[in-house]
Parts: C-alpha cells; sequence; structure tokens
C-alpha cells in the first residue's frame, strides 16, 4: 500500500458494528486471543487505517496472578503461548514489523505504550466474557481520557452477541434452532479472510528498547512443562499442518469422533482458543467441503455443526453473563441439595486422582492431568459422573476442568458442564444419566483407551475391562489385578446413584411446579 490510508470499502462496513471513518497516523494493535498474522480482523484494519502500526502481546497478571495463586505453576497454556510468541514475532519481522512483549497489567500496560508510541488508536479484537469485558472498558476510558481510541472487532467468532436471533428478536436458548438460523444466514462472505499481505508494508519496527529475547517461563514465574513431550504444535504452522492433517480424514469425522482410542478429532481446539488459526479458515472448509457433497461431506456437517456450537455458547454468555458467576442458566438449579460436604470432598478428590473404580473414567481424568486434554466423549462422561453418580457440585468440576484443559474457554467449559449437570441451555434431560460401563463397552469396546492409561489393567479380557469388579476371581488373578490394591473397588454404585440423583433432581422440578 502506498499513500494515505485506504478507506473503508463497502464490503468492509458490513462487518463492523461502527464504520471506521477516519484514518490515524499511528496505531497499535493489541494482540489476545489471535497469536497469527493472517486473517485477522484487527491487524487488517490496523494497517488499512494507519501509516504505521505497531503490535504489542501483554502477558496479563491479572490472568497469571491466579494461576500462580492456586499453584499452577507449570501451566501448558503459558507455556504454549511463549512457544506461539516466537513464530508469530519471527512473522511480524519478516513483514518489516516486530511484537512487542510486555509483563505487567493490561489495563495500565496498554494506555502507558500507546503514549509511549504516541499513537492514535489501539485495535484489538473482541473478547466476550465478563472479565475482559471489564478490562477493555477500563482500557478504552484511560485511552479515551488521553485522546485516543479503542476499537475492537469481531474476530474469534463467524457470527456475535445479536447476529443471529428468533423470530421475535430474542436470542436462542436451544442449540438446534440456533444452528439451523447460523446456516441459513452464513454466506461466503461471513466466511471469507480478511487480507493482510497487501496492507503489512505500514508495520513498524519495534523500538530499541522493547527489543530481544521473549520472556522465559521463569521470568514468568511458571515452572517448564511436558509441552514438548506430549508432541503439541504450537503457532500457526503448528495450527496448519494439524488441519492440513485433519482435511485428510474429515469425512470420517462423524464415525470416528465418539471413540477415544482413535484419531478422530481435529486436535484443533487449543488452536482455535489462542487464535493460531482463524476461526473462518477452518469454518470455510467445513461449510465449502459440506455444500460440495461427496464422501467427505457428511463428517464436515458434523464438525460445521462442533464449530457453530462455539458461537452458540458466546452468544449465551454474551446475554447470560450471570453463568460466568457461578449461577446456573436455568436458575431453579441454584437450589440443588448436593451430597454432604465431607463426602463430596472424598468423591471429588477421588475423581480428581483417578480413584474412581470405573475404567473410563479413570483412564480419562488421567488423560487430563497428563496431556490437559481430554476427549470430547469422555468430557461429558466424567462431568455427568462427578455430577450425577457423585453428586458432587458441577462448579468444582467446571473449576477443575478450567485449571487443566489446554484449550479453557469460559464459554465452552461453562456449557459443557451446564449441559452435562441439566442446569444450562439446552441441556441434557436430568433424568439421563449417562452408565459410565455402557460408555466404556460402546465407545472403547476393547479397551484401547482404557489399557493406555491404566496398564495395571491392561490383562483383563475385553469384557471384564470396563467393570473389572464384575470379573471372576480367577480372572483377576490371572490379569494380576487384585481390587483394592493394584486397582480401587467401584466408590459409588451406578444404579444406587441414578435414583439419588433423580430425586434430587426431582425435588427441585416439584418445587417449580
Amino acid at each position: 500500500m502506498s499513500g494515505s490510508p485506504s478507506p473503508e470499502s463497502e464490503a468492509d462496513a458490513a462487518r463492523l458494528p461502527y464504520r471506521i471513518d477516519r484514518n490515524f497516523t499511528r496505531g497499535l494493535v493489541w494482540l489476545r486471543r489471535d497469536l497469527r498474522t493472517d486473517d485477522n480482523a484487527a491487524l487488517h484494519y490496523a494497517l488499512k487505517h494507519c501509516r504505521q502500526v505497531w503490535c504489542v502481546f501483554v502477558f496479563d497478571r491479572e490472568i497469571l496472578a491466579p494461576l500462580l495463586a492456586r499453584g499452577l505453576h507449570a501451566d501448558r497454556r503459558v507455556e504454549f503461548i511463549l512457544r506461539s510468541l516466537e513464530p508469530l514475532r519471527r512473522a511480524l519481522e519478516d513483514s518489516g514489523g516486530g511484537l512487542i512483549v510486555l509483563d505487567g497489567t493490561a489495563r495500565q500496560a496498554i494506555p502507558r505504550l500507546a503514549a509511549e508510541l504516541e499513537v492514535e488508536a489501539v485495535f484489538a479484537n473482541h473478547d466476550y466474557e465478563p472479565a475482559a469485558n471489564d478490562r477493555d472498558e477500563a482500557v478504552r476510558r484511560t485511552l479515551a481520557a488521553d485522546s485516543r481510541v479503542l476499537l475492537t472487532f469481531k474476530d474469534q467468532v463467524i457470527f456475535e452477541r445479536d447476529e443471529i436471533l428468533t423470530g421475535q428478536g430474542r436470542p436462542f436458548s436451544v442449540f438446534t434452532p440456533y444452528k439451523n438460523a447460523w446456516l441459513r444466514t452464513v454466506r461466503p462472505f461471513d466466511l471469507r479472510p480478511y487480507p493482510i499481505e497487501k496492507h503489512q508494508e505500514t508495520l513498524a519496527p519495534v523500538p530499541q528498547r522493547y527489543r530481544g529475547q521473549l520472556p522465559t517461563l521463569a521470568d514468568l514465574g511458571f515452572t517448564a512443562t511436558n509441552l514438548a513431550g506430549i508432541a503439541m504444535p504450537t503457532g500457526s504452522d503448528g495450527a496448519h499442518a494439524l488441519f492440513d492433517e485433519f482435511l485428510s480424514r474429515i469425512g470420517d469425522y462423524g464415525r470416528r469422533r465418539d471413540f477415544p482410542a482413535v484419531r478422530g478429532p481435529s486436535y484443533l481446539s487449543v488452536h482455535l482458543r489462542f487464535g493460531t488459526i482463524s476461526i473462518r479458515t477452518l469454518a470455510r472448509a467445513a461449510h465449502d467441503t459440506m455444500l460440495r457433497g461427496g464422501a467427505a461431506s457428511e463428517g464436515a456437517t458434523v464438525w460445521l455443526s462442533e464449530l457453530i456450537w462455539r458461537d452458540f455458547y458466546f452468544m449465551i454468555l454474551h446475554h447470560h453473563p450471570r453463568v460466568a458467576e457461578g449461577k446456573s442458566f436455568h436458575a431453579e438449579y441454584d437450589g440443588l441439595r448436593w451430597i454432604a460436604p465431607a463426602t463430596g470432598d472424598r468423591y471429588f478428590a477421588a475423581w480428581c486422582d483417578a480413584r474412581t473404580g470405573y475404567p473410563l473414567i479413570d483412564a480419562a481424568m488421567l488423560q487430563i492431568r497428563q496431556s490437559g486434554y481430554m476427549h470430547n466423549r469422555l468430557r461429558m462422561v466424567t462431568a455427568s459422573f462427578l455430577v450425577k453418580d457423585l453428586g458432587v457440585d458441577w462448579r468444582r468440576g467446571e473449576q477443575y476442568f478450567a485449571d487443566q484443559l489446554n484449550d479453557f474457554d469460559l464459554a465452552a467449559n461453562n456449557g459443557g458442564w451446564q449441559w452435562a449437570a441439566s442446569t444450562g441451555c439446552d441441556a441434557q434431560p436430568y433424568f439421563r444419566i449417562f452408565n459410565p460401563v455402557t460408555q466404556s463397552e460402546k465407545f472403547d469396546p476393547q479397551g484401547q483407551f482404557i489399557r493406555r492409561y491404566l496398564p495395571m489393567l491392561a490383562a483383563l479380557p475385553d469384557r471384564y475391562i470396563h467393570a473389572p469388579w464384575t470379573a471372576p476371581n480367577e480372572v483377576l488373578r490371572a490379569a494380576g489385578v487384585t481390587l483394592g490394591k493394584d486397582y480401587p473397588r467401584p466408590i459409588v454404585q451406578h444404579d444406587v446413584a441414578r435414583k439419588e440423583t433423580l430425586e434430587r433432581y426431582g425435588v427441585v422440578k416439584s418445587a417449580k411446579a
């Protein structure tokens, strides 16, 4: 681009909640959940509307301090960010710019940097979590007091906030009608990438004082994790390599996604969480494959539905921010009476420590502890088990997943837990309770997943590995398993727990009636 920045085109203006009716001499792009240079809305608009553009990422102490306070010194997510920032910085440098990396409080660091660089505008992409909105409003006010502006853009979803509404103009609370409306609304334009390359010459070199190495984990107060050992790809290159591999098997997604022992999922959730790949890239590929028909269309249709769930949960969080405060979507379920605290503490500890005596549950809990990942089917089954077999408040499980998951996202995590607990929008009916044994038999029939994480059970025959307590003594001896020593007996009896759960929820339903 040469000369003055381009005026807003009609096509670009259609994507914005407001028209950018002026250009700026200097601008700052504040990267948060969008760690990439390609197809980035905030970067696109900054490059179009500014003569000089700098980019910054802040290790925000308002986010890091609570992690450290909870003892999460070895947090894979912090290491994932660090590993993803290096290729991001190189990409920006190759285009003539660079990346400023700060360690501090974003609501103070961003206005301070904006003043130092004498920028007129800060560009960022929308975040939908209440704490992030509060932070952004604080930054906006501070910038405005210094005659600067904060401009934010839709980037991490296809449709947000009020873009998909019912015929009565209200937000949806049931997924399927929302999905159908989403599919009726979406156009190729909505999935189009934001061009970056043709505007990138406005990127400005990083000032000398901000050049040098990225901070280390130790600088940030964290220790190394096993991220490299679990071979998790990081950065945009890692995300696109995963995506290319997934496209080669997307047609099988619908048939394979529920089986944790096989390569069924895309494994892209952590990259969506941190924005190392654009949601438009994924949704466009899924939508185009679906429309083309053929062998791959069935799997693409199912996967697109999963991507639409992300938009749905972000929309729910926007319209019902109380769910981020530990409130049930359906307020009557805030009156549920959970199991006695002493027993609940014991059950919760057994669940966290993979000592429930139900192999599929324990294997899944070991998976999340060892890798920060849990297969989506197992997220539902383990959540249901904690809430409906053990009678433990779903909020405790929600927080545990928030601490453990690499791809933790408040909207999706809360939505998933409230779905399993039957307290949320479009939730599983309270009387539908997963049987952990039949789930195991159906989705890990040969016990491959169980054997991977529970090697002490590896020699059990397939028919008994799902419920070792049903195996005859001679079978247990032959497999080298002593229940209560090598592997725990079941912490509860599912049939008994199911009846207690129906009574617990029944009280709430009766009170509502």
